[in-house]
């Protein structure tokens, strides 16, 4: 199987491509922009397989098949969790959230391998994910959360949330009144339903929420530390992978 990586961050690249080799999975190559990876398809034979960054240094990376014919297929490796997903679902498409975990992209090359037959390349209609990402359809949001508290069912407004995390395979919300609400969601779930504009997934563990950000602080290894209002449980660490796409939520 010939795969490659289309990836901006050379950090994120080497990393994706050693958790590929984990999986017995060799890359052949890996490229950083729009335009090295045009002039690479004029002149190389289309891989099998390609592991696709949306947003590159010099653009989306859908210009690339503004130019070339697509005859491989794609994994999507992205941030674009908010508007993307459908457009995926409808296509196809397998996509993988950064930061990328081990298991689910173990998961994505596997349904790859069983998915697709050896002589049959899958088609994308990058045009109809493309005007998702550039001018994305207004939507309607999840604006309230119904737990349950003993015999009683609680409503939980979307905005008095400070986060959403994960912890021993459940799903909570944390308010401004310092409670914490057990759910019947996943963070997966939860990625279609919260606000793109209100609510950043800053790792595999934690949604923040920007109006509760009381404080950032430079963290270890080039990541970030965010300090909400109330929230202690746990530290919150933006992850390396997703800094970048954290300070551009921001603005």
């Amino acid at each position: 199987m010939n795969v490659i990586i289309i990836e901006d961050e050379k950090p994120a690249a080497r990393r994706l491509s050693r958790l590929l080799l984990e999986l017995n999975v060799s890359v052949s190559t890996m490229l950083h922009s729009v335009e090295e990876s045009i002039e690479w398809f004029q002149n190389n034979q289309h891989p099998d397989l390609i592991f696709l960054d949306i947003q590159l240094s010099d653009g989306l990376s859908f210009e690339i098949f503004d130019l070339i014919e697509v005859k491989s297929a794609i994994i999507f490796t992205t941030a674009y969790d908010e508007y993307a997903l459908q457009a995926f679902k409808l296509n196809s498409i397998d996509y993988l959230l950064k930061p990328i975990d081990d298991e689910e992209l173990e998961t994505a090359v596997k349904k790859y391998q069983n998915f697709k037959p050896e002589n049959q390349k899958l088609s994308v209609d990058f045009n109809d994910i493309k005007k998702l990402l550039v001018n994305p359809l207004e939507r309607e949001y999840k604006k309230r959360f119904t737990v349950k508290v003993g015999q009683h069912l609680k409503i939980v407004n979307a905005d008095e949330v400070e986060c959403f995390y994960s912890e021993n395979k459940g799903t909570y919300a944390a308010t401004l009144e310092g409670r914490n609400y057990l759910l019947d969601t996943t963070l997966e779930q939860l990625e279609e339903e919260l606000s793109p504009k209100t609510f950043f997934r800053v790792s595999r563990k934690f949604y923040v929420n920007i109006n509760h950000i009381n404080d950032i602080i430079s963290y270890t290894n080039s990541r970030l530390q965010i300090k909400l209002n109330r929230f202690n449980g746990q530290e919150i660490i933006v992850s390396r992978e997703r800094v970048r796409d954290f300070k551009l939520w921001l603005e």
